[in-house]
């Protein structure tokens, strides 16, 4: 197995994602897992790139990753174009299908850490329904703003006592990612993985978009679809100036940089 700290980035306006594909991402997180290598994994597209164009902060939390992986097809275009042929689609809620999946065998147990009111412990029971003998070891639904001293101390224990394997992460981006660097070395598990709305799709609150809509790149114009007061501005704004951005990279008329 492919140590995780070789896997190449390509460089996407100075994001780091990481050129893997779902198999690859597997296998490093069972690495992680056995060697107890603490570390965060962000499943990052055009949003999170975008966000991290006006937030350093945040674009060194994606670099400082143990994985960035590749959530929407522009990141997998800008890997092939790179000469990546491995790299291909790590979708949030298809990496968390599959880890879950691989851990029953395994023994890992995971925790659930976000939502709102109920939708953590309705995705806890039908992951358990799933996945029959899943270990899922508690649920959390964080308040809409960052934790008093008080509620991190309350989290800090929680997790201290059961000690998950994996915390699934869902409160969007980049709030997961800032949540993730943040407590990562402060909670007692081995690894954090942000995955946004797959709480919503896996308890049925949000529809997915068909695997050929997905494929196309245009996944975005279906959510918009689903939800447009809540994702115009990410999707309307933003998709052209990534696109803007992108072409100013690959002509070399502006370089970004890895840290």
């Amino acid at each position: 197995m492919s140590n995780p700290t070789t896997f190449s980035r390509v460089n996407v306006l100075g994001v780091g994602i990481s050129a893997i594909n779902l198999e690859l991402a597997l296998g490093a997180i069972e690495q992680a897992l056995v060697e107890k290598r603490k570390g965060y994994i962000c499943v990052t597209g055009v949003h999170g790139v975008m966000e991290a164009q006006k937030d350093e902060e945040l674009r060194r939390i994606f670099n400082r990753s143990f994985l960035t992986t590749p959530d929407g097809m522009p990141m997998v275009w800008a890997g092939r174009l790179a000469g990546l042929a491995q790299i291909s689609r790590v979708y949030g809620p298809d990496l968390m299908l599959l880890v879950c999946e691989h851990s029953r065998e395994k023994g890992h147990s995971h925790f659930l850490l976000g939502g709102k009111a109920g939708v953590a412990p309705e995705l806890k029971r039908r992951l358990e329904e799933r996945f029959p003998g899943l270990k899922i070891v508690g649920t959390y639904t964080p308040p809409f703003r960052p934790l008093t001293p008080a509620e991190e101390e309350d989290l800090i224990h929680r997790i201290g006592e059961v000690k998950p394997d994996i915390i699934w992460v869902g409160i969007s981006t980049p709030k997961q990612e800032r949540f993730m660097a943040k407590y990562a070395d402060r909670l007692a598990a081995t690894l954090l993985v942000g995955v946004g709305a797959a709480f919503d799709f896996h308890t049925g609150r949000l529809r997915q978009a068909p695997p050929w809509i997905q494929r196309s790149g245009f996944e975005w114009l279906f959510r918009l679809g689903c939800e447009p007061r809540r994702l115009w501005r990410r999707y309307l704004l933003n998709n052209p100036l990534f696109l803007l951005k992108s072409f100013s990279q690959i002509t070399r008329l502006k370089k970004y940089h890895l840290e």
